[in-house]
């Protein structure tokens, strides 16, 4: 049989370390080869070059796997600080960027950070800067819009005003 290889092998390295990140059944299948291969003998070096993850990582997993069983190889909860919106309240202020800002009673027609800040800290008592609050934006699937300058309509008075000539003058060339 003739050897296998990928094209691109550097490039598909990296994307299927991607692919492995992203899902949390990939991570622990992942951690399950790491720990099936120690099981063959390796050691956690080798492995760990061969899984594109440090020894000690390896190592963790194994002691995880030794002191837990699979359940160890499982994302665990990460921590990070806590939401400051409850579900209800998510929903509520969703809404609220839906509608234009002078439904609220604001004098602005677009929402922006500041605005959004502002709003957050009126109606439900959540302090939050300014750029915290374009990130809720993201979360929620808006995008940036900003206001464009209407430009206004030329005066004619003004116009034959300011030019050289009249209307009336003598035309060159003739």
């Amino acid at each position: 049989m003739r050897k296998l290889q990928i094209s691109d092998v550097e490039v598909m390295r990296i994307a299927i370390q991607q692919e492995i990140i992203r899902s949390e059944e990939a991570r622990y299948d992942h951690r399950l080869h790491g720990v099936l291969l120690v099981s063959h003998g390796l050691d956690c070096y080798k492995v760990s070059r061969l899984l594109g993850q440090h020894p000690t990582t390896i190592e963790r997993w194994i002691n995880r796997f030794e002191e837990h069983g699979f359940a160890g190889l499982e994302d665990g909860e990460r921590p990070g600080r806590p939401r400051r919106f409850t579900p209800d309240q998510w929903t509520h202020v969703g809404k609220d960027l839906r509608k234009s800002p002078r439904e609220l009673d604001y004098n602005q027609n677009l929402w922006d950070g500041k605005l959004l800040s502002h709003h957050l800290a009126g109606a439900y008592g959540i302090q939050m800067g300014v750029r915290q609050c374009q990130r809720i934006f993201h979360q929620m699937g808006f995008r940036l819009r900003k206001p464009r300058p209407v430009i206004a309509p030329a005066d004619p008075d003004a116009q034959v005003a300011f030019k050289k000539t009249s209307k009336t003058g003598k035309k060159r060339g003739h």
